[in-house]
């Protein structure tokens, strides 16, 4: 089985993409959103029955904001925007009390002009971001009431790695596929050892061999 750690997520948050320009002649105009935000519950990423929900803790971006992350348009490799690698470059990533957040300014490219005009007219206003999570870096709970759904939370405080931040035109269906494997996997870590059991015991035999020795016992007594 693949480590769980190796494989990628995505999330995305409804809102919080903008444009904004910056005054004087050489005006800039620099995209700014939130990618991830801090103890806000997900929206519910199972069903009816099984309900199975998300929260990011504050700090759990501590050791990732010196990745390698690129600021990508839905995802798309092709469609790059921005660049941060250790600290530096056309991005910029940090984290404030409300989440994650990047910054940059719009490249003079075909993907970047088409970007501003999407942003300007409304049509793109939500931003994903790409993570794998430590296996030590998230936490499950799990409630149930009677014959009601269950209730599944996992709570994130540490990602492994940050790939990309993404303003997106229509998120996909959130990516839960990884998040419930490693509850599975959770559950299994979690399961109590068998209790072995004693060796089982041929009482036949046991109440023969005993019946031999009484009758052995009593021929010698005669």
């Amino acid at each position: 089985m693949k480590p769980l750690q190796n494989i990628q997520e995505r999330r995305f948050i409804p809102s919080g993409l903008e444009l904004r320009m910056e005054d004087g002649e050489d005006s800039k105009q620099k995209i700014r959103g939130y990618a991830a935000v801090f103890n806000k519950e997900s929206e519910n990423l199972g069903s009816a029955d099984y309900q199975f929900r998300e929260i990011l803790l504050p700090g759990a971006f501590d050791d990732v904001l010196k990745d390698d992350v690129r600021a990508l348009f839905n995802h798309d490799s092709s469609a790059i925007l921005a660049r941060s690698k250790n600290g530096e470059g056309s991005l910029q990533i940090a984290v404030d009390a409300t989440g994650l957040f990047y910054e940059f300014e719009a490249p003079d490219t075909q993907v970047g002009r088409d970007l501003v005009t999407s942003l300007k007219r409304g049509d793109v206003d939500q931003s994903s971001f790409s993570f794998t999570v430590s296996r030590d870096g998230q936490k499950f709970e799990e409630t149930r009431e009677g014959d009601g759904p269950t209730f599944t939370t996992r709570t994130i405080s540490k990602i492994a790695r940050l790939f990309d931040v993404s303003p997106v035109t229509y998120p996909a269906y959130p990516d839960a596929t990884v998040a419930l494997r490693s509850l599975e996997e959770f559950r299994e870590e979690e399961k109590p050892e068998p209790i072995s059991e004693p060796p089982s015991v041929d009482h036949s035999m046991t109440h023969r061999q005993r019946a031999l020795d009484l009758i052995d016992k009593t021929a010698k007594t005669t």
